[in-house]
């Protein structure tokens, strides 16, 4: 298992722009260490017989009834749209 040092931390930091004081690089470097931990922990467990799941708990989402709830207004939109044609609104072209 790689664990970070204190070096490492510092050229992170600094290339992510981040101001690091000095004193507080030890917590830093601690605390990357006990995560780059407990995920080598999770890559150690067994998931062969394990299924996906989308979401730990079998509930089913209620979804309301798929219905126009509005009338198509498409005609008195378009009457006052600068340029259509064949239903479509025109627009300048803006790339070359």
């Amino acid at each position: 298992m790689s664990t970070i040092s204190e070096a490492e931390v510092q050229k992170v930091a600094h290339l992510a722009r981040l101001a690091l004081p000095a004193d507080q690089t030890a917590s830093y470097v601690s605390k990357l260490n006990s995560i780059i931990d407990l995920v080598a922990q999770l890559s150690a467990v067994n998931t062969e017989s394990v299924a996906p799941m989308a979401h730990p708990l079998d509930a089913m989402q209620r979804l309301r009834d798929d219905v126009v709830t509005e009338s198509n207004h498409r005609e008195a939109y378009q009457t006052v749209a600068p340029e259509v044609e064949d239903g479509l609104y025109l627009v300048p072209k803006v790339l070359e």
